[in-house]
């Protein structure tokens, strides 16, 4: 009888123990949605999105607060993502930085003018894009230059890092390139005549030329010489995340918030706003 009773107590003793372990693995996963990566970081209420400081149009800051059309569109993932305005925190990226950044989770999402390649697609993820560019020159007005096959002996700006420094190196290898950290700093030594020209997507250099300080100073060339798919970066394995991102850009471009984000910020250059093409988004890996 006393062994009857021992056994059965130990057996009651067990399955507490069993129901308790159970009980700890629920509470230790996620939050029970399932969800991972960028969605699952929305959950917490914050999110920290790369972007430009210093190309306006596109990614400006002045003081604290940050503007143009890659905010814009950081705004519209994060509003898609169930996350208000007050929940992202702006992170200033150079194009040097942007793949560290996301790769050592210094931020979750980077949105500025962030071309997608595939050298870039082996080391971090990408939706969109949601822009298409062009590189292009920025010269001042009297200039000679017309394209980028008068760029023999001229010295050409752009920044390390950057698509554009890259095809300048392997494609006009006459040029002497010119290496920044940023195209702010490209642009203050073309109008103080230290370079003669720069180099980067063309609505970049329309931003600048547009600027006050440059009125009638600038213009660019108008001759793209390549195509620059504008990509929203984040980390590798986060293929649900890049996903959802998609499928946010797809809504956008049919309620009208992707124009209104061209319209509040390049549209006001007097370009009209770009068809987004969701038939281009990207397949995530």
């Amino acid at each position: 009888m006393r062994i009857t009773r021992l056994a059965a107590a130990l057996g009651a003793l067990t399955m507490a123990f069993g129901v308790a372990a159970c009980g700890g693995d629920d509470d230790s996963g996620s939050s029970g949605s399932g969800a991972t990566g960028i969605v699952k970081k929305a959950e917490s209420g914050k999110l920290v999105i790369g972007v430009k400081a210093d190309q306006p149009g596109l990614g400006l800051q002045t003081g604290s607060t940050y503007t143009g059309f890659d905010v814009e569109i950081g705004k519209i993932i994060a509003k898609g993502l169930g996350l208000a305005d007050s929940g992202i925190e702006w992170k200033t990226t150079v194009s040097a930085n942007r793949e560290p950044y996301i790769q050592q989770g210094q931020v979750d999402l980077v949105v500025a003018t962030y071309t997608i390649n595939d050298e870039r697609k082996k080391v971090v993820n990408f939706g969109g894009p949601y822009f298409v560019a062009g590189q292009d020159l920025l010269v001042p007005t009297a200039s000679t230059i017309t394209g980028p096959e008068s760029l023999a002996g001229k010295k050409v700006c752009s920044v390390s890092g950057s698509t554009p420094a890259k095809r300048i190196q392997t494609d006009y290898k006459d040029a002497k390139l010119q290496q920044f950290d940023s195209y702010s700093k490209c642009v203050t030594a073309l109008a103080g005549g230290q370079v003669d020209a720069v180099t980067t997507d063309d609505i970049i250099l329309a931003g600048y030329a547009a600027q006050e300080q440059y009125a009638g100073k600038f213009k660019v060339v108008g001759k793209p010489f390549s195509e620059e798919p504008y990509g929203i970066g984040l980390k590798k394995d986060d293929t649900a995340g890049c996903n959802k991102i998609n499928d946010i850009l797809k809504a956008a471009a049919a309620d009208g918030s992707y124009k209104k984000a061209w319209d509040d910020t390049l549209g006001k250059s007097g370009k009209a706003a770009p068809e987004l093409d969701a038939t281009k988004l990207t397949n995530c890996s």
